[in-house]
C-alpha cells in the first residue's frame, strides 16, 4: 500500500510538473545507424515499423505509415514570439522493385501534437493529407522526395517544400535511378533570423552522384503551433516502392529568450509551489537526488576517459621529437591570460589566440579545446596522435602542448598571413598570379608527403581556404588534422560517419561513406580551381547550370581570375 502511494504521488508530481514547466531546451540527437535498438526513440503509426535496416515507412500496396521522434520540439515561445534554428541530416533509400510502375516517395515533416494520418488518406497524400480536402484542413510543414507525379506536380521526380497541401511551394528537380538500392542524403535548416528554409539532397543517376537544392521563406509561426511532432511518412496505393530511412541527426536551438522565460518563470513558480506541496516534497528529493547519482557516474566516467584520452596523448608526445610541454602559466602570460583582444577566432572545438614567447622570442598560435565540447576532445586527440609526428615545409608546425589545470591546448607555429579564405575572397589584400601558383604547388607537396611519403598514409579530409594557412612569403601549409584519419598504404581508405565540408567532398562519399587518398585529391582539385578563379565552390546566385565551380569551369573554359595580374 505504501509502495502504492508513493508511485501514484509521484506520477502525479511529475504530470503537473511537466504541464506547469512545458519543455523549453534545444533538442539533439544523433542515430547514426537506425536499428531495432532505437526503438523507444520513435512513435509510429500504422505500417511504419522500425527493423535493423532503418525505418521502414511502408509495406506493398495500400499502405501509409508515420515515423516521429518520441520528443516533441518546441518551435517557438509564445512569450516572446521567438523561433528556433534546426538543421537536420537524414540518409535514406528509395527503391523501386518494378522500375516501370512505382510511387509515391516520402516526406519529412512538421505537425502538431497528436498529430494522426487523415482518413482516406492516398498514396499522392504522402499519409500527411486527404488530397481531397480544402489545405485549411491539414496543418504541417514538409519536405517531400516525391517520385510520381501527380495532376498538381510540375515536374516528376523532385523535391518540393509543402505547406499544409500536397501543392509544392517551391521545387526542384530530383533525378534519381530508382531501379538501384542507392543511399541518398539530405540536409534541411532553418534559421529563424532570415526565415529561410535550406533543403540540400543528393541524387544517384548515370553512375555518379548529383547534389540539389532549394529553399523558401517562410514564419513557421504562422502554419505551426509552438509544440510540433516531426519525422517521416510514406504512403502507397496500386504502385508502390521502399521508402527507407537508414540514419537521422537532428539540432535545434532553443526559441525562449531569456528576458521573457525569467518573467513567466516568476509566475510558474507560485503555482508549482503549491502543486509540490500537495504531492509531496520527499517525491522531488528524490528526483534530485537520482538526477545527481546519474550525473555523477556519468561525469566520473567522462573523467576517467578524458584522463585516459590525456595519458595517450602524452605518450604520444613523448615518442615524438619536437613538441614541448608547456605551463598553462606560461600560455596565460603569452596571451595576456587569454584576452579577447588577443583571440584569432573560434574553430570547431575551440578558440585560437596568438600569443608571445619570451623564452624563445617568438608568436605562437595557441587552440584552446572547450571542456564542453566532447567531440573537441576527440578531435584534439586525433590531431594529437598525427601531427606530432609529422614534418614537412608545408604543415603547420606543432611547437608544443599543455594538459593542466583540466585544460587542452596546443601550441603552433603562427602564421602572419592568416587563412586562404582571407585573401581568397575576403579581400584582406590581392594574391597575385604566381602567388597563387606557389599555393597550390606547396599545398600539392603536402598531400604527396601525406599519402605516400609518410609511413603511414594520412587521410586529412578537411582540404579547404580556412585550413590552410600562410606565412609572411605567402607560402602555403595545411592545418587543421582533426578529422584526419590513418590508413594502410595498400588500403587507402576507411569507412567512416560522414565528415568534412560537403562544398568540397567528392560525390562518393556520399554513397560510400569511405574518406580515401582519392576524396582528398578531389577536395585539393577543388580548391585549385577556387585559387585560379577566385570564385567560391558552390555559388547560389549563379544560373542554376552554373552553381558548381566544376560546371562553370567546364562552360567558361577560361576561369582565371582577372585580378590574379
Amino acid at each position: 500500500m505504501a509502495f502504492s502511494h508513493y508511485y501514484w504521488s509521484s506520477r502525479i508530481f511529475f504530470f503537473f510538473f511537466f504541464l506547469i514547466f512545458p519543455c523549453a531546451y534545444p533538442l539533439n540527437f544523433n542515430l547514426s545507424s537506425i536499428g531495432t535498438a532505437n526503438y523507444n526513440s520513435f512513435s509510429t503509426q500504422q505500417d511504419a515499423r522500425i527493423t535493423d535496416q532503418g525505418i521502414q515507412l511502408t509495406r506493398a500496396r495500400y499502405s501509409f505509415g508515420r515515423a516521429t521522434y518520441a520528443e516533441p520540439l518546441h518551435l517557438w515561445d509564445n512569450a516572446s514570439g521567438s523561433l528556433a534554428d534546426f538543421t537536420t541530416h537524414f540518409s535514406f533509400i528509395v527503391h523501386a522493385s518494378n522500375a516501370s510502375f512505382f510511387a509515391d516517395g516520402f516526406a519529412f515533416f512538421m505537425a502538431p501534437v497528436g498529430s494522426r494520418i487523415p482518413v482516406g488518406a492516398e498514396g499522392s497524400g504522402l499519409a500527411l493529407a486527404n488530397p481531397a480536402e480544402n489545405s485549411s484542413a491539414n496543418h504541417f510543414f514538409a519536405v517531400e522526395f516525391d517520385s510520381y507525379r501527380n495532376e498538381w506536380d510540375v515536374v516528376l521526380p523532385h523535391v518540393g517544400i509543402d505547406i499544409n497541401s500536397m501543392g509544392s511551394v517551391s521545387i526542384a528537380n530530383w533525378d534519381n535511378s530508382f531501379a538501384q538500392r542507392v543511399v541518398n542524403d539530405a540536409w534541411v535548416s532553418y534559421r529563424s533570423s532570415s526565415k529561410l528554409l535550406t533543403v540540400v539532397f543528393t541524387s544517384f543517376s548515370n553512375g555518379s552522384t548529383q547534389r540539389g537544392s532549394l529553399n523558401h521563406t517562410i514564419d513557421l509561426r504562422d502554419y505551426l503551433p509552438k509544440m510540433v511532432s516531426f519525422g517521416f511518412s510514406s504512403g502507397t496505393r496500386e504502385y508502390f516502392e521502399e521508402n527507407n530511412i537508414r540514419s537521422w541527426e537532428f539540432n535545434s536551438t532553443s526559441p525562449v529568450h531569456e528576458e521573457y522565460s525569467s518573467v513567466g518563470r516568476k509566475r510558474r513558480a507560485n503555482i508549482g509551489f503549491i502543486v509540490g506541496l500537495s504531492v509531496g516534497i520527499l517525491v522531488l528529493i528524490f528526483g534530485f537526488a537520482l538526477v545527481g547519482c546519474l550525473w555523477w557516474k556519468k561525469r566520473k566516467h567522462w573523467d576517467e576517459e578524458e584522463e585516459e584520452l590525456v595519458r595517450d596523448m602524452e605518450d604520444e608526445f613523448e615518442r615524438g621529437r619536437g613538441p614541448k610541454k608547456f605551463s598553462y602559466r606560461d600560455l596565460a602570460r603569452a596571451t595576456s591570460n587569454f584576452a579577447v583582444a588577443q583571440k584569432l577566432g573560434e574553430g570547431g572545438f575551440g578558440g585560437v589566440y596568438k600569443g608571445y614567447l619570451q623564452a624563445s622570442d617568438s608568436h605562437v598560435a595557441i587552440k584552446k579545446v572547450s571542456q564542453e565540447s566532447r567531440q573537441g576532445i576527440k578531435e584534439y586527440a586525433s590531431e594529437v596522435r598525427i601531427i606530432s609526428r609529422l614534418r614537412h615545409r608545408n604543415l603547420v608546425q606543432l611547437i608544443g602542448w599543455c594538459h593542466e589545470r583540466g585544460k587542452l591546448m596546443l601550441v603552433y607555429e603562427l602564421m602572419p598571413n592568416g587563412s586562404l579564405d582571407s585573401h581568397l575572397l575576403k579581400g584582406k589584400s590581392l594574391l597575385t598570379w604566381a602567388m597563387r601558383y606557389n599555393i597550390v604547388r606547396g599545398l600539392a607537396s603536402a598531400l604527396l608527403y601525406l599519402h605516400e611519403e609518410w609511413e603511414q598514409c594520412v587521410v586529412h579530409r578537411d582540404i579547404k581556404p580556412s585550413n590552410v594557412m600562410l606565412d609572411s612569403n605567402f607560402n602555403a601549409k595545411l592545418g587543421d588534422f582533426g578529422l584526419a584519419r590513418l590508413v594502410d598504404h595498400e588500403k587507402g581508405s576507411q569507412t567512416t560517419v560522414l565528415a568534412g565540408t560537403m562544398a568540397y567532398m567528392a560525390p562518393e562519399c556520399f554513397v560510400t561513406h569511405q574518406a580515401s587518398k582519392e576524396s582528398d585529391v578531389y577536395s585539393f582539385g577543388i580548391l585549385a580551381l577556387e585559387i585560379a578563379c577566385g570564385r567560391k565552390p558552390i555559388d547560389h546566385e549563379a544560373d542554376e547550370s552554373q552553381t558548381r565551380i566544376i560546371n562553370w569551369v567546364w562552360a567558361v573554359r577560361n576561369g582565371k581570375d582577372p585580378r590574379s595580374g
